[in-house]
């Protein structure tokens, strides 16, 4: 039918007949679909869910299985590493962490409520180690539980909130361990009698009056409607696949070269649109170069083309990476003394620029004006002997002058390092995952969750591992549990 868009429902009085019927439809089966099938089967009610791909996963799967969990005096893995974690801390940082984009509301009740959800998780069969891995880690190559995660111990979150690692892996040997978690949520899902149907891609909502009843599913090339009488959720993930929405939206990610992302290309977002749903906060987006691995690296100095420090290295690597992105020019420079150099992982896609016996040769080397790196490096390296950084706040340890020579210049290049990156913006939600429009009123019988919509990690400036499978997961269920109400 060519009156089907993304852009605007189709009328429910069009509709010939319903090929399925159900209480509740969930587009989109990554861990925020499943999390919203099990709260909507657990609330009494029928659920279909639909993914346009062959089987579960979505960006999810592709993930580390990494969730972000503290509050409340601290989990088990918290307390018995020696942290006390409060609700207050917990809920603080996650407000600094969503900079201007925070939304207060969500980071309140996910601070409050997070102990709780780490408990479900558990209950759904999702198993944790229970340890502490300290240092500075992308993810644990073992399968350790709780790591240092984000921005906690550095400035300026360091001072806003009591710093505590809050980065939560499932018990998982080896990288990805997002795969497994999405995994047991369909088993979980499965066992409550929630149907799925698989190969069938959302190209519509369905409306009668001002109400969203159903939507338009096409499988084996034939569209097929289907009737949600309490409400359809939407868990379709961002748009980092769709370069149109890109461009539109958020074009400084074609600064970089490698999205993250299953079939990430916005449908959602835009069936929310069309349907009265706002979405905010499209511009926002995370990005990361593993240059944390080896840890020794994060003891060195970030310069741009100038020559110039932009950040505390000691922060979390995603701010470190967002922030270089910001840089003018297409590439910035990791600084090394002999004593923290160690070679990048290959991946990366990180070169040597320069070498020297002193900074100001390498500062010839990279073809800066005299004076540039060079005075950057004096100033940094006198502060660190003194074990301050009065430009940005980096501190020991990992502060610590570099000037056991040779130095060295390591150059990330936007274009030709491994700039990872997704994107943050999405449709505007309420806490129980209703789908908002301009006005701040809900659209009747639409809910989202996940990256199709602005959660907790709403800010690519402060972005911590881990945020987003807690607001798939978190907001998922509350999605789920206020779809199977409504009606």
């Amino acid at each position: 039918m060519t009156d089907i868009s993304l852009h605007r429902p189709f009328p429910a009085d069009r509709v010939a007949q319903w090929d399925f019927e159900t209480d509740v439809a969930v587009i989109g089966f990554g861990a925020a679909g499943a999390c919203a099938a099990i709260e909507a089967a657990q609330g009494g009610a029928q659920v279909m869910m639909f993914e346009r791909g062959s089987g579960s996963g979505g960006a999810s799967a592709l993930s580390g299985g990494e969730i972000y969990i503290g509050g409340g005096g601290g989990t088990d893995a918290q307390r018995a590493a020696g942290f006390e974690d409060s609700t207050e801390d917990m809920a603080a940082y996650l407000k600094e962490a969503g900079g201007p984009c925070a939304d207060e509301a969500k980071c309140d009740v996910y601070a409050r409520e997070s102990l709780n959800h780490y408990a479900w998780l558990k209950a759904q069969g999702v198993p944790y180690r229970g340890n502490f891995l300290p240092g500075k880690h992308i993810e644990p190559i073992d399968d350790s539980t709780l790591i240092w995660s984000g921005s906690e111990a550095a400035y300026p979150f360091c001072e806003i909130a009591r710093p505590a690692p809050r980065g939560h892996v499932i018990q998982h040997i080896g990288w990805g361990g997002g795969r497994p978690l999405v995994d047991l949520l369909e088993a979980r899902a499965r066992d409550l009698g929630v149907q799925i149907v698989s190969d069938a891609r959302a190209v519509a909502l369905v409306r009668d009056g001002d109400r969203i009843i159903g939507a338009v599913l096409r499988i084996d090339n034939a569209d097929h409607f289907v009737r949600a009488v309490k409400g359809v959720i939407l868990c379709t993930g961002g748009f980092v696949m769709n370069e149109a929405m890109r461009r539109r939206y958020c074009p400084d990610t074609f600064r970089i070269n490698s999205p993250i992302g299953d079939q990430d290309d916005g449908s959602g977002i835009e069936l929310g649109m069309g349907a009265g749903g706002d979405a905010i906060h499209m511009e926002q987006f995370f990005t990361t170069c593993p240059w944390t691995m080896p840890q020794s690296h994060a003891f060195g100095v970030f310069v741009n083309q100038s020559g110039q420090r932009f950040i505390n290295e000691d922060c979390y690597h995603g701010r470190v990476s967002r922030h270089a992105i910001d840089q003018l020019g297409d590439r910035v420079y990791l600084l090394l003394d002999n004593a923290h150099f160690s070679q990048p992982l290959d991946m990366a896609g990180i070169g040597v620029a320069g070498t020297g016996d002193s900074w100001t040769e390498v500062e010839q080397e990279l073809g800066m004006p005299m004076g540039t790196l060079s005075n950057t490096m004096a100033f940094y390296n006198a502060h660190a002997h003194e074990g301050c950084d009065p430009l940005f706040g980096k501190r020991p340890p990992i502060l610590t002058p570099l000037d056991q020579g040779p130095f060295i210049a390591l150059e990330l290049h936007f274009q030709n390092s491994y700039f990872s990156f997704f994107t943050l913006g999405g449709l505007r939600t309420s806490i129980d995952g209703e789908v908002l429009d301009r006005a701040g009123v809900p659209v009747p019988g639409l809910f989202a969750a996940g990256r199709c919509t602005s959660g907790l990690p709403a800010w690519g400036h402060g972005y911590s591992s881990g945020l987003s499978l807690a607001d798939c997961t978190f907001f998922g269920r509350r999605a789920g549990r206020r779809a199977a109400l409504a009606g």
